[in-house]
């Protein structure tokens, strides 16, 4: 990628992993609310394959909207949440920082499931923080701080706001 949000593709296949990780732990939120709905678990399947080497970049960046289209189908913003942290997941393909976005996405999901844990959130930041490889935190280290660089997914724009904006600074104040 031409960005510093891009990364190269061996450092996106490394965050696609954990990136599908987040996104697969809140999967059910979503799957509960629309179980004939394939797009998500579909678009997390295609990230893992897409870390194994087994899709190209190029063939990935056209289909990494299909499952954000998937968060018509929910019935709560927490499954609406669930769906975005998938499509974020497959937008790896395209640019790393969306690795980001899965993870805030998951945690939001988490959080708007259980309104009456104040903790929720931050146990889902920890697991996530947990279950991320070294080299994928060194990749991830290597992003701009959110707000930093506008050209991608962590520039001023929808990530960089209220949760999900929460979310990628402790991810990234945890990184550092």
């Amino acid at each position: 990628m031409t960005t510093v949000q891009g990364m190269a593709e061996e450092d996106r296949r490394l965050v696609a992993v954990w990136a599908a990780d987040c996104a697969e732990r809140v999967l059910p939120l979503f799957e509960r609310e629309a179980p004939d709905d394939d797009r998500a678990r579909d678009a997390i399947a295609r990230t893992r394959a897409f870390a194994r080497g087994e899709l190209t970049a190029a063939g990935e960046i056209r289909r990494r909207f299909v499952a954000g289209r998937a968060t018509q189908a929910a019935t709560t913003p927490a499954g609406a949440a669930a769906a975005r942290a998938a499509a974020q997941a497959a937008g790896v393909a395209h640019m790393g920082a969306h690795a980001f976005g899965a993870a805030a996405y998951a945690a939001s999901a988490v959080e708007l499931a259980h309104p009456d844990d104040s903790d929720a959130r931050a146990g889902e930041v920890h697991w996530q923080l947990a279950h991320l490889s070294p080299e994928a935190a060194a990749a991830l280290r290597r992003l701009p701080p959110l707000g930093a660089n506008t050209a991608g997914p962590l520039g001023p724009g929808l990530l960089a706001t209220g949760t999900l904006g929460a979310v990628i600074r402790e991810l990234q104040a945890a990184l550092s």
